[in-house]
C-alpha cells in the first residue's frame, strides 16, 4: 500500500512538539523555587541533645520530602535579605534575647508581614531579664504577653490535652498523650485571650506532683492568629525521646507543612 505523502511531514511536527514540550518542562524544573528551612538551634548546653535529635530527624523528614534545613546557631545573622530565602523558621530552643537589633527588625517583619511560617519549641518562651539582656516587648506580645515565671527543674510527667482537634498541626493527633520527662514552664498569666491555644497540659496529671503550677489553664500549644505567619508555639522540646513519642512528631511534622503552606 502507497503510504500517505503526508506521513514524514507530520511526524516531523510530532517529534518538533515533544522536543519543545520537553525543553520547557526541563525549564520548569530549573525554575522551580526550591524549599528552604532555618532552624535556629541553641549550641550546646542542656538542650543540647534535644537539638541533636532534632536534627537527625528533620533530615530524615527533609530528604524523604525534598527540602532543605540550614541551620544557625545565633541570631546575628538575620536580616531582611537572609530571612527572604526561607519560607519557614524553626526556633529550636534558642531563647527571645541575644539577638541584635537589625535581627529583630528582621524577624517581626518576617512574621507579621506573613513572608514565611515560624515554629517554636520550649525555650522560645523564656521570656524575662536573663543572662544581662532585657525582656523583647515584642516578642512577649507575639506568645501572648506572657511573661516567663518558674519551671519544673526536677521534671514531670503529665498528660497533654489537645483542644483544636481541627487545626491542621493536631491532625492525627490523639485527644490525649502522655510526655514522660518535661519542665513544664510557668507563666505571670494564660496567653488563652490572646491566642489560639491548640493544646493544655492537665496539671492534675503531673508525677510526681509539685506545687509549680498555672493553677488550671495551662496551654502549652498554641498559635497567634493576630499575625499574616502561620506560627505555632510548641512548649515541649527539653528532652531527646520526645522522638520517640509519636504524638509529638505528628505535631512537629504536622507544623512543618502547614508553616511551609501546605
Amino acid at each position: 500500500m502507497k503510504k500517505p505523502f503526508f506521513c514524514p511531514l507530520f511526524r516531523y511536527f510530532l517529534l518538533f512538539f515533544i522536543l519543545i514540550a520537553l525543553d520547557w518542562s526541563a525549564v520548569g524544573q530549573v525554575n522551580k523555587t526550591p524549599v528552604r528551612v532555618l532552624a535556629l538551634t541553641e549550641a550546646g548546653g542542656i538542650h543540647a541533645p534535644f537539638v541533636a535529635a532534632a536534627k537527625l530527624w528533620l533530615k530524615q523528614l527533609a530528604d524523604e520530602n525534598k527540602f532543605t534545613v540550614d541551620y544557625i546557631e545565633t541570631a546575628e545573622p538575620i536580616t531582611d535579605a537572609f530571612l527572604a530565602r526561607y519560607q519557614l523558621f524553626i526556633q529550636l530552643n534558642y531563647p527571645p534575647y541575644m539577638w541584635s537589633d537589625t535581627a529583630k527588625a528582621a524577624f517581626r517583619r518576617y512574621i507579621t508581614e506573613g513572608k514565611g511560617g515560624w515554629i517554636g519549641f520550649h525555650h522560645a518562651t523564656l521570656l524575662g531579664e536573663f543572662d544581662g539582656y532585657a525582656m523583647w516587648p515584642w516578642f512577649s506580645e507575639f506568645m501572648g504577653g506572657i511573661r516567663y515565671k518558674n519551671y519544673i527543674a526536677s521534671f514531670a510527667k503529665a498528660t497533654v490535652r489537645v483542644e483544636a482537634r481541627t487545626h491542621p498541626c493536631m491532625k492525627g493527633v490523639p485527644a490525649s498523650f502522655d510526655v514522660q520527662k518535661e519542665e513544664w514552664y510557668t507563666y505571670n498569666k494564660s496567653p488563652r485571650p490572646n491566642v489560639n491555644v491548640l493544646a493544655t497540659v492537665n496539671e492534675s496529671t503531673y508525677s510526681p506532683d509539685t506545687d509549680i503550677k498555672m493553677g488550671g489553664d495551662h496551654p502549652v500549644i498554641w498559635s497567634n492568629e493576630q499575625v499574616k505567619a502561620r506560627n505555632v508555639y510548641i512548649f515541649m522540646g527539653h528532652h531527646p525521646d520526645l522522638f520517640k513519642n509519636a504524638a509529638f512528631v505528628t505535631i512537629f511534622r504536622n507544623a512543618i507543612f502547614w508553616g511551609l503552606g501546605n
